[in-house]
């Protein structure tokens, strides 16, 4: 029960309550202020070791749980590290909202990270990372939180059914890396002090929820080396080598026969030897009763108590559990859990809410933030700007934008044309507002008729919709369909079986493109196979909103309207509906066998609509700038000083875009590679760099630079070892390519990374 009243919290269905619940340290007037941890003059891992070296053993046992218990002898408050900012702050056991009005009731809710993503701009990123941050802060500052946020979630969305494939930044690993280092970047703020510790997750290859009989509880990743360190590790080298973030979570999924949270491989080896992630002593989280799964689930250890034992001993620091799943307990009194091992976890739990602030009172550098600082006016709009340029169009005619005015009769149909808890997705708390298409339809004047509609119904169900939608679309000049899917269909615990559109919002549609209007469609959720709808001339137009946020009733109708215009991409392959039939969820594989086509744009050839497909309201010729045609490799590296050469700098690639149509809009410049180079078989294409123009005129001329490295031009070997090959490579731009550059790299093949062999 209450792992299912979680599951609905997490879902934004959670409870609210009336006294903040967090407390924090005081390190002035209580007992904990004589030991060490409070003197502000000594460094992070000298006051985290004073404050371990004060507590007994039962109570270290106690503290390394997500809903620790504290120390209240040494003055030492409990404290639930489990809180969640998905997308904003989010309900979560460490987080929790203000019960009706007041302070700390509501929180900003961007859209789900896919549609973020789909802007392709870092800096937006960033912007919302630090707009989640300074809430999350504030949060915590009024004990409505914990200071450590379990985001962002950074595994790569591989397969179009994963149900949690929208909290991720989509397919494309450069793409999930930056995103990553924008996100953690403005979460955690430019330090010393970090604004609150981010967590990347679900370290590694997770990504799938409940498949053909296999859950992500029992599920053993079997990944090759080269999938596993080009695709599946990629993210995480970004937020621990490269972002050196606060925390990272292992995932419930084992990897090559070992549970991820009792790899030593995964949580030492590589994360922390090979990727010096120990500048700051940062910890590792499990993901919510995954040590229980390391026994149960797995069968890796003979039982719960050694299966815990094993998980700390392999370099996580804190077990996440709904209650108590672990058997921390009973690994202690059999002799299996040592007061060393407790104690490196507890150094590291601790040194990180050190660094946070959690010690400092009101000598904390963000210990002002509070309610004044969330909801801010230029957060909402940031919120509606993320909605509006992440949205894609994917089909247009000509049709949008509609010239409406006040007073025009426009039909709004379908499930979340005035269903405001449609908007925010999975893992959201309680918005400050949610502004559906028809309340913003409202605000513009027009006269709209409104009919609910099918979700994933089939079409034996009982029709309550067809003759209320018809009767909505009477009288309209334009008729708006806003189907797709909801959090029904896919989510945490839920994967889908299909991936076609449901079949009575099929039906509807196609009921309603025989009355001869306009018919736009805006599709919510995850990508579907649109190919009955692109190939019908009476659908005239196709955009996808995923889940847009508090504001995204109001983005969608000014796309619509034309008062902005349509420049977000692809993040994801839409892939045609056999391919769920083709390819076992199951399957890590990414390179196309004799058995199976590829996975993402790199490898899968025959897309609905490609990765980083994106329609305008005006037309763009982009041209490549003077650029150098070729490079020894031995000089890009001599001329480089930096400690890890994958991050080595090309000289930024320039991209001129001429709007070469009539109406204002951003352009995304998207840098792809392909090349005969390095080990068979080749990808078809690799994004190497990308950048978003602003507000290019009628007319006007702008020259993006796209900053890449030498690692965007990377392949990686058997072995995992990341190469710069020499060869011909050819660099094109935009999707579907409108230029394009060769480039040629000569010399010796070198080694940028190598890889750490796995134990035999």
């Amino acid at each position: 029960m209450q792992l299912l009243f979680w599951i609905l919290g997490l879902s934004g269905v959670g409870h609210a309550i009336d006294l903040p619940f967090q407390f924090y340290p005081d390190c002035v007037n209580d007992l904990l202020a004589s030991n060490q941890v409070c003197n502000t003059t000594r460094s992070p891992s000298e006051r985290a070791a004073a404050l371990v070296a004060a507590l007994t053993d039962e109570e270290k046992l106690d503290n390394i749980i997500s809903k620790s218990k504290g120390a209240p002898r040494i003055g030492l408050p409990a404290y639930n590290w489990w809180s969640e900012a998905l997308h904003g702050v989010a309900y979560a056991p460490g987080t929790q909202f203000w019960k009706g009005d007041g302070p700390f009731n509501s929180s900003t809710s961007f859209p789900m990270p896919l549609l973020m993503a789909a802007a392709f701009d870092d800096d937006l990123i960033e912007k919302i990372g630090e707009a989640v941050g300074i809430e999350g802060r504030a949060f915590g500052n009024a004990g409505f939180s914990g200071l450590d946020y379990w985001t962002p979630n950074v595994n790569p969305f591989k397969d179009p059914r994963w149900g949690r494939g929208s909290e991720t930044p989509g397919e494309d690993i450069l793409l999930v890396k930056r995103y990553a280092a924008s996100m953690v970047r403005g979460l955690e703020g430019p330090g010393p002090e970090r604004r609150i510790v981010s967590t990347c997750k679900h370290y590694a290859a997770n990504d799938f929820e409940d498949w053909n009989g296999t859950t992500r509880h029992d599920f053993n990743a079997k990944v090759s080396m080269q999938d596993f360190a080009e695709y599946y590790m990629m993210p995480f080298q970004q937020c621990a080598r490269d972002s050196k973030v606060g925390s990272i979570m292992c995932a419930y999924n084992a990897v090559n026969g070992v549970p991820s949270c009792a790899n030593p491989y995964m949580l030492q080896t590589i994360l922390r030897e090979h990727w010096n992630w120990t500048e700051h002593n940062n910890y590792i989280t499990s993901d919510c009763e995954a040590v229980l799964d390391i026994s149960l689930n797995h069968k890796y250890a003979p039982t719960n108590a050694h299966g815990t034992a094993i998980s700390f001993q392999a370099g996580m620091d804190t077990s996440c559990e709904y209650e108590s799943s672990s058997d921390i307990p009973g690994a202690w009194s059999q002799g299996l859990l040592n007061i060393s091992t407790v104690d490196t976890a507890l150094l590291r739990l601790y040194e990180g809410l050190v660094r946070v602030g959690y010690f400092d009172g009101s000598s904390s550098q963000y210990a002002s933030l509070g309610w004044a600082d969330v909801n801010k006016p230029e957060f909402q709009e940031l919120a509606l700007q993320s909605a509006v340029d992440g949205t894609v169009l994917l089909k247009n005619d000509g049709t949008l934008p509609l010239n409406l005015k006040s007073g025009s009769k426009v039909a709004m149909i379908g499930f979340w044309a005035d269903a405001p808890k449609a908007l925010s997705g999975g893992y959201s708390g309680t918005a400050a507002f949610l502004h559906t298409p028809a309340y913003a339809a409202r605000q513009l004047g027009l006269d709209i008729s409104i009919a609910s509609g099918p979700v994933l119904q089939n079409n034996s169900a009982a029709d309550n919709w067809t003759a209320p939608a018809l009767e909505a679309a009477k009288d309209a000049e334009y008729i708006l369909y806003f189907g797709g899917l909801d959090t029904s269909a896919a989510g945490e615990t839920k994967d889908r079986w299909e991936i076609d559109w449901p079949a009575a919002q099929l039906t509807l549609i196609k009921r309603l493109a025989t009355l001869g209007k306009p018919l736009i469609i805006v599709q919510m959720g995850d990508q579907i196979d649109d190919t009955p709808l692109l190939e019908l001339e009476t659908v005239n137009s196709i955009l996808w909103a995923n889940w847009p946020g508090q504001d995204g009733g109001t983005a969608v109708m000014q796309l619509i309207t034309g008062a902005k215009s349509p420049a977000g991409r692809l993040p994801v392959t839409q892939y045609p509906a056999n391919y769920t039939h083709l390819v076992p969820m199951t399957d890590m594989n990414l390179r196309p066998t004799d058995k199976y086509p590829g996975r993402t744009y790199r490898w899968y050839p025959t897309p609905v609509k490609p990765f980083g497909f994106g329609l305008h309201y005006t037309t763009f010729q982009p041209e490549i700038g003077s650029f150098p045609t070729s490079f020894a490799i031995q000089d890009l590296l001599d001329k480089c000083s930096n400690q890890y050469p994958d991050t080595c700098p090309l000289p930024t690639l320039p991209v001129e875009v001429t709007n070469t149509g009539n109406r204002t809009s951003d352009y995304v410049a998207l840098a792809f590679v392909s090349g005969d180079v390095g080990p068979k078989p080749y990808p078809i294409k690799t994004l190497a760099a990308y950048t978003r123009l602003r507000d290019l005129k009628a007319g006007d001329k702008k020259i993006g630079q796209l900053a890449w490295t030498v690692g965007n031009l990377a392949r990686h070997d058997e072995n995992g070892n990341t190469v710069l090959y020499p060869g011909t490579y050819t660099v094109t731009i935009d999707e579907p390519a409108q230029t394009s550059l060769t480039l040629t790299l000569e010399g010796e093949a070198a080694v940028l990374d190598k890889w750490p062999a796995p134990p035999s």
